[in-house]
């Protein structure tokens, strides 16, 4: 049976064509964005589940979720505070808003997907998003920064979480971020 369609020669030009044009574009994208920074910003996150200013609020759980030893099924929504120091009086520097899922039935996973939006200082009105596997019993937890916006633009990098304090008894964590980001 003869072949009707494009040839293969046509085809690897036409393939050829376009790297050469999405190169050519990706180019002309990044002379507009300039030369690419590298950032480290540093905070601390206040998750707080309990008390009068609650910030993390389960919203779903599996019905198998009270038996489980990790809370696995459990998601909570968070618009956590962002501070300049541990104190919860100290600076605020932004949010931390979107969800945590208990991910694992063997060991204290999440699986967080973040937005980090600054509301004050150099960053103010931008953001960074995370997401990615904590294990929170960790003593260092690496997380993917996989974008953001504004002067963050086309970012990636990574954060590191150490917890700074938790309460057992309220569940309130506060967790220091060193987080470091290529972006234009």
């Amino acid at each position: 049976m003869a072949n009707k369609g494009f040839s293969a020669a046509a085809i690897t030009v036409a393939a050829l064509l376009l790297l050469v044009c999405l190169h050519i574009a990706e180019a002309e994208a990044k002379a507009k964005l300039g030369r690419e920074k590298i950032s480290h910003l540093h905070f601390y996150f206040h998750d707080l589940v309990a008390g009068k200013n609650v910030t993390a609020v389960p919203v779903a759980s599996a019905p198998t979720t009270k038996f489980s030893p990790t809370g696995f099924g459990t998601v909570v929504v968070m618009d956590d505070w962002l501070t300049e120091r541990p104190e919860a009086t100290s600076k605020m520097l932004g949010r931390a808003q979107g969800i945590y899922v208990s991910s694992s039935q063997e060991n204290f996973h999440l699986l967080m997907a973040s937005t980090f939006v600054f509301e004050s200082g150099k960053y103010n009105g931008s953001t960074l998003a995370m997401v990615g596997k904590n294990a929170a019993l960790e003593e260092v937890r690496e997380m993917p920064i996989v974008g953001g916006s504004r002067l963050f633009r086309l970012a990636r990098g990574y954060a590191l979480a150490r917890t700074h304090s938790f309460d057992i008894n309220t569940g309130n964590a506060v967790v220091e971020y060193n987080v470091t980001v290529l972006h234009y």
